[in-house]
């Protein structure tokens, strides 16, 4: 099998990893010119045992979509389970994942010159590996990633246009925005997410509010709005105070202060929840994002 674009074969009984689909991606001017672009996309079913990454010179957002791994450098391992990505910035030494049982990944290399911004806008810091859970669209948006990469990489003269837009709705969708599985959400469910949105998620509304928002009853809204979103309402509400607590820790806030703004006044519960959701504490979390 050819050389894979982002594993390593690491000996002659090495086995590059099942279905494995990847593509590389040569940006047309606008896409160059907007300084960030996809360039290259993939996805494989890992098999049990181990994999080394290869050198990349781009930033790698790397996503489990089905299974469970671990991702392991010369200083740190994380543990990925189905719905977690790892975003590693350029020249990420020594990676190798550890998969117990077979998982499938998704992969991106983003590049350009505001690539660095562009991750860190996802959830990345500048000098460290970051963990962080992925919501279903932007999975979703993913695969669609992964299938125009390939796509576009034995077409001549390829337009970017439809990468940039998918990227940038990964984008959007991680910041709170209304990004539905497939397509826009639908009136109904983009009233209660704007109104989330323009509360700075400082409110806890309640799945009876958010239906009465949406003027459904507390069942068809629950189940319209995981059929359009991919997750539960509440899940959605808690992952997006937690990117807004991040940004606002980014910004110097204290880890009271932030949970405040956020609509946890006690500190306690604040860092709990924080911690399990982001995988580290709000303190420690601070003190890495502002170094």
């Amino acid at each position: 099998m050819a050389d894979s674009l982002l594993f390593q074969s690491r000996g002659e009984t090495a086995q590059m990893p099942a279905l494995l689909v990847e593509g590389t991606h040569n940006p047309d001017s606008l896409a160059s010119a907007s300084g960030v672009y996809i360039a290259a996309a993939g996805s494989a079913m890992l098999q049990t045992g181990s994999q080394q990454l290869r050198s990349f010179d781009n930033w790698l957002w790397i996503a489990v979509e089905n299974g469970a791994m671990s991702l392991t450098t010369n200083a740190n391992t994380f543990t990925l389970c189905t719905g977690d990505c790892c975003m590693l910035p350029p020249a990420t030494a020594n990676v190798v994942l550890n998969i117990p049982q077979e998982a499938r990944v998704l992969w991106l290399m983003v590049g350009g010159t505001l690539s660095g911004a562009f991750l860190q806008r996802l959830g990345a810091l500048p000098h460290r590996i970051m963990k962080q859970g992925a919501l279903p669209s932007q999975l979703n948006l993913a695969k669609y990633i992964v299938q125009s990469t390939v796509r576009l990489a034995a077409a001549e003269d390829a337009s970017s246009a439809q990468l940039q837009q998918l990227l940038w709705a990964m984008l959007a969708s991680h910041s709170g925005q209304p990004v539905a599985m497939d397509a826009v959400l639908s009136h109904e469910i983009a009233k209660v997410v704007d109104a989330m949105r323009k509360n700075q998620y400082r409110d806890s509304f309640s799945l009876s509010e958010m239906a009465a928002l949406s003027r459904m009853p507390v069942e068809t809204f629950r189940k319209r709005f995981v059929a359009e979103v991919g997750m539960p309402p509440q899940s959605y509400q808690l992952f997006c105070k937690m990117e807004r607590a991040k940004q606002l820790l980014k910004e110097g806030y204290t880890v009271r202060q932030a949970g405040v703004e956020v609509g946890m006044a006690d500190p306690y519960h604040f860092s709990k929840t924080f911690k399990n959701i982001v995988g580290m504490s709000p303190s420690a979390y601070s003190k890495t994002a502002l170094k």
